[in-house]
């Protein structure tokens, strides 16, 4: 079997992102990449639902790192009967798949799906822990397949050799972009918001961008407006970290503003993923509230003067209504915003759905 990280950036290798092997789980630390290549290595599930929390691996990577935890959980719970064996994770799924609000839906389908998987392993004599590492393998491939179709939808609206605003770091989606982009020989420019507190996009999307062959530009979060009106910037596209079926996008705190600014300037924006059925409308979204004090600090570095009360404020995402969104992009074609429904009518089942 072909694996389906072939040819990508080396955080999107299945191994960079997060794997199990023995008894521990390692997950590539994303708050200090490219600077430094560094593994955090967990021995217990738990220690992989606080990396997640902590922010050591996001956008995507939680969805191959929640699944490595389950197979690390396997390894702990060995000895025990396989009646107890269940029920152990069992509970790990639930705590693993509740690591940040936001995304448990999708955190709960992953973690979930986990579970007859060790169940047939049981079954037939087979070690719990290699089985789910398999599962999780051969559940990438397919997920990787889903979303390097999204990105052929989506290379189809971009201009020969235009330019692209994006934003965050949208993980898979923008490897399969861009691979997508060398396969048509479309040398696209990105500029790629720095994306603060953490700077994924300064330091995620732009090593990957860079990494694979393109002219890549960064700029700082209160330039989109700027570089949209000076720069011939063709269209902004991002991905989501939950889709509600009313067309709301949610995603990293700042993609709202931006969709405003290409509003303004007439730039399409293209929303990459599929809509999550287990939020059938916005309101069932919980938008995660982090740790003030990164707003008062720039990768460590204390910005604002300290001992005066100044106080910092800090949303992980915002909310982008329907009406600022040009399309959805999955794998089964381009829906408007205001007709997701069609998607599960054309057989769409979430990415992370297998």
């Amino acid at each position: 079997m072909e694996r389906a990280d072939k040819d990508l950036a080396y955080m999107l290798q299945y191994e960079n992102v997060a794997w199990y092997e023995a008894g521990a789980v390692r997950i590539l630390d994303r708050r200090v990449y490219p600077a430094k290549r560094e593994f955090v290595v967990c021995r217990h599930h738990t220690e992989v639902m606080q990396a997640i929390r902590d922010m050591v691996t996001q956008s995507a990577g939680p969805y191959t790192a929640a699944p490595m935890g389950m197979a690390l959980a396997a390894w702990e719970c060995r000895d025990l009967s396989k009646t107890k064996q269940l029920e152990y994770l069992r509970q790990a799924a639930d705590t693993i798949a509740d690591a940040r609000p936001t995304t448990k839906t999708r955190m709960v389908q992953i973690t979930d799906a986990c579970m007859p998987v060790a169940k047939r392993a049981l079954d037939e004599g087979r070690p719990v822990d290699l089985a789910i590492r398999d599962y999780v393998v051969e559940a990438n491939n397919i997920r990787y397949n889903k979303v390097a179709k999204t990105a052929e939808y989506l290379v189809d609206l971009f201009p020969q050799n235009g330019t692209i605003m994006t934003q965050c770091f949208a993980e898979t989606i923008v490897g399969m972009m861009l691979k997508e982009c060398k396969k048509r020989g479309n040398q696209i420019k990105l500029f790629c918001p720095e994306t603060r507190p953490y700077f994924q996009g300064a330091r995620l999307t732009a090593t990957v961008s860079s990494e694979m062959g393109f002219d890549t530009t960064v700029i700082t979060d209160n330039m989109p407006a700027f570089v949209m009106a000076n720069e011939h910037i063709d269209l902004f596209t991002c991905a989501a970290d939950a889709i509600s079926v009313d067309g709301y996008v949610f995603n990293k705190v700042g993609t709202s503003q931006i969709a405003i600014c290409a509003k303004h300037f007439g730039i399409p924006t293209f929303v990459s993923g599929a809509p999550d059925l287990g939020h059938p409308t916005h309101d069932t979204v919980t938008i995660e509230m982090r740790d003030p004090d990164f707003s008062l600090q720039a990768m460590g570095v204390r910005t604002a003067i300290e001992g005066t009360g100044i106080k910092g404020y800090y949303p992980a995402f915002d909310m982008t209504p329907p009406h600022l969104i040009s399309g959805i992009v999955t794998e089964k074609g381009i829906f408007s915003p205001y007709d997701l429904h069609r998607y599960q009518e054309k057989g769409g089942s979430g990415e992370f759905m297998c």
